[in-house]
């Protein structure tokens, strides 16, 4: 019979986070791929646990997946762990997951600690539509684009920062979004465990005195609808009624769908439209 993967869940800072089962099943299971194994085994040899281990990270994610589907498929049981939270959540994970779907080996995922969760609940900020932004890209392109997205986005926003790189995401974050609420969280279940509540203009100056340490988790507001729906509408009020209908024109419309929607955009009848026309 072919085995199985197991994504197992480990805590992100306080030990006592982890799951009965997640302790049972990893050792039981064959193998443990970690994404560190000299982080992970400071987990393990708290909880006296001795089974194999072997790396599977970012720079061997495509390769190593191979070679433990082979394993599994082959009979060998693997508990997939991070070096803190739910493998596959902006992890190399995702990949490794994906190759055993496609292959037909069986994977189960064993629910516990995750960073953006735990932050998001502990925010203030609106929970019941959210997004998770992971990291933002680097590259500057991309980046931008990114941010652009950000801006129109009305859910509430969560990203993760590394601490030599929060002020310029925050300074990036400022001039695209705007001065949007945000509560900056770090050293998630640690005893120092801080939520800081503020604007991202206030985050930039509070930062400029005191030097960024630990690992982030910016849980920001998400974007108005209403402001959003006001600065598109814009550039169309300051047309007048008979542009706003040739724009739509010239875009593909006929002039009775096109006077819909000027009348759609300007929140009036279409009566109010045909007589600006006859005017």
């Amino acid at each position: 019979m072919a085995g199985m993967l197991y994504i197992c869940a480990t805590p992100i800072g306080n030990l006592e986070d982890i799951t009965l089962r997640t302790l049972r099943v990893l050792k039981e299971v064959d193998l443990i791929a970690a994404e560190d194994t000299r982080h992970s085994i400071k987990l393990l040899n708290h909880f006296e646990i001795t089974t194999p281990m072997t790396s599977y990270h970012e720079f061997n994610k495509y390769d190593k997946a191979k070679v433990l589907v082979e394993k599994m498929l082959a009979g060998t049981n693997i508990a997939l762990i991070t070096d803190a939270g739910t493998p596959a959540i902006s992890d190399p994970g995702e990949e490794l997951v994906r190759q055993c779907l496609e292959a037909g080996v069986e994977v189960t995922s064993l629910p516990g600690p995750s960073a953006f969760v735990t932050a998001l609940t502990l925010s203030g900020k609106k929970t019941r539509r959210f997004c998770f932004e992971a990291f933002l890209p680097y590259d500057k392109k991309e980046r931008g684009e990114v941010l652009s997205e950000l801006k129109k986005e009305t859910r509430t926003i969560l990203l993760y920062e590394a601490p030599h790189k929060l002020k310029r995401t925050l300074a990036d974050l400022y001039e695209v979004l705007g001065d949007r609420p945000v509560s900056i969280v770090k050293e998630l279940t640690k005893k120092y465990e801080t939520n800081l509540r503020t604007t991202l203009g206030k985050a930039i100056a509070y930062y400029e005195e005191e030097e960024p340490r630990g690992e982030y988790v910016l849980v920001i507001e998400g974007a108005d609808r209403e402001t959003l729906k006001e600065e598109e509408m814009k550039p169309f009020l300051e047309m007048t009624v008979p542009e706003h209908v040739q724009y739509y024109i010239d875009q593909g419309m006929d002039k009775k769908s096109a006077m819909k929607q000027v009348a759609k955009d300007r929140g009036v009848g279409k009566r109010e439209i045909y007589q600006a026309l006859l005017e």
